[in-house]
């Protein structure tokens, strides 16, 4: 035998001498048994090199799950696929056809149903009734007509809700992979429900003013929130995406705590110990009549979904402690807190004065009449003769009218005059003359086709004494000049 040893020339382009043991143990071996299908020597020479590995790991790792797939070892393949991702989270590599004798088997469903985004119906309404409650804490933010403790309360409320239905949304398409700083992005909120909607009842019916004393009711969210910066959210994206794989791997819904029956069980007492204080609050309201009829139904209505919420929340968190994240009983939460979204941005746009409440109910504009001796019969009495001298009499032209001269006419005090304009049509005198004179102008406007009328014409013809003062009234109400308005209305 010649002294030279012999060597061979396989297809990977590889010359190994049979006098190299060492050699016959490395990833290029590997890869080779790998390529001619031979995936139990493949499987053996990747395990000697997997743990002495920097970064060719990410690609022992595939090989050894597609190589495993092969042999339809499913646990031991998801077991190595999860060991990947966690090193190089690549969902798509889960497409792979080296996966299909084990696709439909229960370990790598796991993994796929949880790892590779979908967007489905429940996902797309979840993000559009998050997107509607953005938009109402917005139009709550805005609206200074709102007391501003009042406005401050419920619009957190709302954006607490929000993003709580955000989250479900994200989770639901399996995006929580790709933005993974989105875990556990609603849970520093679970114990506000309660004191957010608590305080809210109690400034909009009793006139409540916060004190210190009352930051406790806060406490319990600043530990959460402090427990929660510190093992989670400070962490890097990587880390979060091994702790969502960890949790697959153990059978458990990727996107929850590590503490979820604590967090679940102390959020159910929060809701129902606040649930019992929010019903004192509105039975309260409701027997001693701080509010009117239409404040009265919103409160009533906003409790009774907060109530909803707290039953399907407890179903809710029974099926997530145990597992489950689908089922009626899952997204009767979700639907419970949509509901309150869309019933809260329904009244944002069709009747916000109701935000208020016992500030409407009291005359927040207008307090100094909260101890008037005005009964309600001559009140409704008088207010019947207003409409008649400003609708028959259109004493709104006289160019020189003033509180004085109407309250004459009504054979009333000055200051009950004020009253009526006040709550029964909740504005000032100013205003009042104003409503009636610029709908007179329209009305002139709109029957002079041939504009042969000059605007100061018109404007004498209402009551105003100069065109300036007209112009500002009128575009105030219709946002038009009066040239403009009778032009549009014209083209019409």
């Amino acid at each position: 035998m010649s002294c030279h040893a012999k060597t061979y020339k396989f297809g990977s382009g590889i010359k190994i001498s049979p006098f190299s043991i060492k050699l016959q143990d490395s990833l290029e071996w590997a890869d080779y048994y790998y390529n001619i299908h031979r995936y139990e020597k493949a499987i053996s020479i990747y395990k000697k090199n997997v743990k002495n590995l920097g970064t060719e790991k990410a690609h022992v790792l595939k090989r050894l799950a597609l190589s495993e797939a092969a042999l339809e070892h499913p646990l031991e393949s998801t077991t190595k696929l999860n060991e990947y991702l966690q090193l190089n989270f690549d969902p798509i590599f889960l497409s792979n056809e080296g996966f299909d004798p084990i696709r439909n088997s229960t370990e790598f469903k796991k993994i796929s149903e949880k790892v590779i985004p979908k967007v489905t119906t429940w996902s797309l309404m979840y993000l559009f009734v998050a997107l509607i409650g953005f938009y109402v804490v917005f139009l709550i933010c805005v609206n200074r007509k709102i007391h501003l403790s009042g406005r401050f309360l419920i619009a957190s409320f709302i954006f607490i809700h929000s993003i709580f239905i955000l989250h479900i949304s994200i989770n639901r398409a399996n995006y929580m992979f790709t933005y993974p700083h989105t875990y556990l992005m609603s849970s520093w909120a679970s114990f506000l429900y309660g004191p957010l909607l608590y305080f809210y009842f109690k400034i909009t019916t009793q006139k409540y003013k916060f004190k210190k004393l009352d930051l406790l009711h806060f406490l319990p969210t600043i530990v959460l929130i402090g427990y929660l910066t510190f093992t989670v959210y400070l962490f890097t994206a990587e880390s979060k995406v091994q702790l969502m794989l960890n949790r697959i791997q153990n059978g458990l819904n990727p996107q929850d705590s590590a503490r979820l029956l604590l967090i679940v069980v102390l959020k159910i007492i929060s809701l129902t110990v606040y649930g019992y204080f929010i019903r004192k609050v509105y039975l309260k309201s409701k027997r001693e009549k701080l509010l009117d009829a239409k404040n009265q139904t919103w409160q009533k209505n906003v409790y009774h979904i907060h109530i909803f919420y707290v039953f399907t929340y407890t179903a809710y968190g029974i099926l997530i402690v145990n597992g489950y994240s689908t089922g009626a009983l899952y997204n009767a939460s979700v639907a419970s807190m949509a509901l309150m979204v869309l019933y809260v941005g329904y009244s944002a746009n069709i009747q916000p004065d109701v935000f208020s409440g016992a500030y409407d109910y009291t005359n927040r504009l207008f307090p100094k009449y909260e101890k008037s001796g005005l009964t309600p019969s001559l009140s409704a009495e008088l207010r019947e003769n207003l409409l008649l001298l400003f609708a028959v009499d259109k004493i709104y032209k006289e160019n020189n009218i003033n509180l004085d001269m109407v309250a004459q006419k009504l054979n009333t005090t000055r200051h009950n005059t004020s009253q009526i304009i006040n709550e029964h049509f909740n504005v000032s005198f100013h205003e009042f003359v104003n409503m009636y004179r610029i709908k007179e102008a329209k009305q002139l406007l709109l029957e002079d086709k041939s504009r042969r009328l000059n605007i100061i014409n018109v404007a004498y013809e209402v009551g105003y004494n100069n065109k300036v003062t007209f112009n500002k009234a009128f575009k105030r109400d219709t946002q038009l000049t009066p040239s403009q308005y009778q032009k549009r209305a014209l083209q019409v």
